[in-house]
């Protein structure tokens, strides 16, 4: 078809009836061609091209990632992801409480414990790190920013595991999942407004929902990674949670193939039969098809992780001069926008409200 008409299936409409030269609609013709259809006029000015604008990325559709850190003294950088820190639990009050200032809605917190086991204790303990944190910016902050906790025991085995192995070295799905209840349980007595497990144990988020409302925790939501790939993009991620997997290993056997979308579906319809109340696609700008085709088969709100390797390597090529980083963190973050993210769980969330707030 040409570019210089668009045809939709529709009766037709005379040049000067009105709507003949108007965006297409269901049950319309358009009509005007070049001159009379410019595409540029639209595009002429930047007050215009704002006035048009299809997608917008607001504060407002931030989640920040925050890890708190143990027996740190004073918040340590992390190397391989510029601007981004392991907080002491006063640190990460102090950035939640500035973050929350400039009007980003949540934090989604990542513990680094001092010690690891086997079966990832420090996920549940009631002193531990994230559950620290969770109560201290609660006391401070009150009901003026979602405090989300990451689920998962990673972090906390020694074996860098997302949840209890077997003889063989394998996870055991369904004892890992009382492990989760437990988990689910601390943060939410912490504080924590929403759990977000992301282990993709099968039954995850069925399990959880029913330790919580026997609890009495009905008001603790649940943000669901879904579609949630075995990617190479979250190198960095793991050296700011101090995880390594033991043996050289993987997570293949329980995260989804990258070759895999109608998989994802599936995984959406499962999480929201089991009692989800958000989910979300990770990583995202590789697998914008897979959150654009979430987005359009569901009717809860959608979450899009930009994840640490998209955040790096954006860093590093701005640190070199090769790009203009800030544009083009902007430039991802409206993709994900595009394709149909609700919210975007992103290291740049604090740049980025800076540069939306002028």
């Amino acid at each position: 078809m040409s570019k210089r008409s668009t045809v939709v299936n529709a009766p037709a409409r005379a040049v000067g009836e009105p709507g003949a030269a108007a965006v297409a609609r269901p049950g319309w013709t358009v009509t005007a061609s070049f001159p009379s259809r410019r595409m540029r006029r639209l595009r002429r000015s930047p007050a215009i091209r704002r006035l048009v604008a299809e997608t917008r990325l607001s504060v407002d559709d931030l989640v920040a990632p925050l890890f708190v850190r143990e027996d740190a003294s004073d918040p340590v950088p992390v190397g391989t992801l510029p601007g981004v820190v392991q907080h002491t639990v006063r640190s990460a009050v102090e950035e939640a409480s500035r973050l929350q200032s400039l009007g980003v809605p949540a934090v989604l917190l990542f513990g680094v414990p001092k010690h690891k086991d086997a079966v990832g204790s420090g996920a549940w303990d009631p002193d531990g790190v994230v559950q620290v944190a969770l109560d201290s910016m609660r006391q401070r902050l009150g009901d003026s920013l979602v405090l989300m906790a990451d689920l998962c025991l990673d972090e906390y085995t020694d074996h860098g595991h997302c949840g209890l192995l077997d003889g063989s070295g394998s996870v055991r799905n369904d004892a890992t999942l009382d492990r989760y209840a437990q988990v689910a349980l601390a943060q939410a007595n912490a504080g924590a407004d929403v759990v977000a497990p992301s282990g993709m144990m099968d039954g995850q988020v069925g399990h959880l929902r029913a330790a919580l409302e026997e609890a009495g925790q009905h008001d603790v939501a649940i943000l669901a990674y879904s579609a949630k790939y075995a990617s190479a993009l979250y190198g960095p991620f793991r050296d700011a949670a101090n995880v390594r997997i033991a043996g050289g290993g993987d997570r293949r056997s329980y995260q989804q193939d990258p070759a895999n979308a109608t998989e994802a579906l599936e995984e959406v319809r499962l999480d929201l039969a089991e009692g989800a109340d958000m989910i979300m696609v990770k990583p995202a700008l590789a697998y914008l098809d897979v959150l654009s085709a979430v987005r359009a088969a569901v009717d809860v709100p959608v979450a899009a992780y930009h994840v640490s390797g998209e955040y790096a390597m954006v860093k590093a090529a701005g640190e070199r001069g090769w790009i203009d980083a800030d544009a083009v963190m902007a430039e991802h973050l409206i993709g994900m926008k595009r394709a149909g993210a609700d919210m975007i769980c992103t290291y740049a969330a604090g740049d980025v409200a800076e540069m939306l707030n002028g």
